[in-house]
């Protein structure tokens, strides 16, 4: 007997045994079949490519979740890719198109550590990307294109948090502060802890307009009508501040017709990939999970480093967690029930199984020296003059 380290799996990666294999291939192809239908175009980036490539424009926390190896050939750092959003980015810049371009991709990610306790390192990653518009209409197309994803697997009870990184952006960029103090400010306001971050403003000597408008992005958080708080809380501010705030109102305005049963949170003080995001962010989330379903925003400009800056948004999902969080009842799964041809050379048996497997059937056939019954539940066999399927009895002696 082997021992037991012979087959133990590396913690966080996990494979995916029937029925859940197909399950989870089912879900992907209805998914690419959505996002066809909407006109996006799939790419398939490679597994491993250079770091300095798979790292463009994500900052460190990207650095810290990829797995690194040295190219055998060249001697140059190579990454396993650990998000494939930047790849899609290379992908459009090498492009070379000026109209909107949309792409979708599905593939396996690997991260050095899992997002949360007994998370998986290898998560199925999927999303939609759209490249070449900078308006409200294509941030608004992606939210919908997530939304309709989420209905597909389907999921119950999504609501939606919105957010927009301009505005601290642009209060840090008017405080004129350096790297290491918005560093400090931006992860006291994650933490919305308000007695330390009016310390913080205090130290920093922040004029006192600028301290409440910092000090309110804390507060400003809720339904729709913290919206209108942050027109009056913020009126003196920058006009990138209210272009910001225009955004998320229409934004807001076209989710409500849209989906009138959708509940939409607003917090300004949510930053999420704040280092990578320029604009409008936002993240799903499923009543009692306490992680997102799936997430995205705007990262204008992120092909630049490829010699092409092009405005952008899109999203990102796992697939197999959709799949474990989706409602079972609704799943779609291949028919369970097999049928077993025996091991006979008559023409007619073979076209009666090429008519079944081609109906979507599954046919078996009995292999010399085996038993294969038990895995059947049906079983071809030849009466008045044609091959039938007749239930196969386990029990007859």
């Amino acid at each position: 007997m082997y021992p037991e380290k012979h087959w133990l799996l590396p913690e966080g990666i996990d494979e995916v045994l029937p029925p859940t294999a197909w399950q989870l291939e089912q879900l992907r192809r209805r998914l690419l079949d959505l996002y066809y239908s909407w006109g996006y175009e799939l790419v398939s980036p490679p597994f491993v490519e250079y770091l300095d490539s798979l790292l463009i424009g994500t900052g460190s926390e990207l650095d810290l979740h990829t797995f690194k190896l040295i190219d055998q050939l060249n001697g140059r750092t190579l990454g396993v890719r650990a998000d494939m959003t930047p790849q899609v980015a290379r992908i459009d810049a090498q492009h070379r198109q000026d109209n909107p371009t949309r792409w979708c991709y599905m593939g396996t990610v690997l991260h050095t550590r899992s997002d949360g306790f007994g998370g998986s390192r290898a998560p199925i990653q999927f999303g939609a990307e759209l490249y070449g518009h900078a308006g409200v209409a294509s941030d608004l197309e992606i939210l919908s294109l997530l939304l309709t994803t989420l209905e597909h697997v389907p999921l119950p009870d999504i609501h939606l948090d919105l957010g927009h990184v301009a505005i601290f952006r642009c209060l840090v960029a008017e405080a004129q502060l350096n790297a290491r103090q918005e560093r400090q400010l931006f992860e006291i306001l994650q933490r919305k802890a308000l007695p330390e971050l009016h310390q913080h403003l205090q130290q920093l000597t922040v004029p006192a307009p600028l301290r409440q408008r910092l000090l309110a992005l804390a507060d400003l958080n809720g339904g729709a009508d913290v919206l209108n708080q942050a027109r009056q809380l913020l009126a003196s501010a920058p006009d990138e501040v209210h272009q910001a705030l225009e955004t998320l109102e229409h934004v807001v305005a076209a989710l409500q017709r849209q989906w009138p049963k959708l509940p939409v949170h607003i917090d300004l003080a949510e930053l999420r990939g704040y280092r990578y995001h320029t604009g409008l962010v936002f993240a799903a989330y499923m009543l009692g999970q306490g992680q997102e379903v799936a997430r995205g925003g705007r990262y204008d400009d992120i092909g630049q480093i490829f010699g092409r800056a092009r405005p952008a948004t899109g999203f990102s999902a796992d697939l197999k967690k959709l799949l474990l969080l989706g409602q079972p009842q609704t799943a779609h799964t291949r028919p369970v029930e097999r049928i077993l041809a025996p091991a006979d050379s008559d023409p007619a048996l073979q076209h009666c199984i090429d008519e079944l497997r081609r109906t979507g059937h599954r046919v078996v056939h009995s292999l010399p020296g085996s038993d294969q019954a038990a895995s059947c539940q049906q079983h071809l066999v030849y009466r008045d003059h044609a091959w039938q399927v007749v239930p196969l009895d386990l029990n007859r002696s």
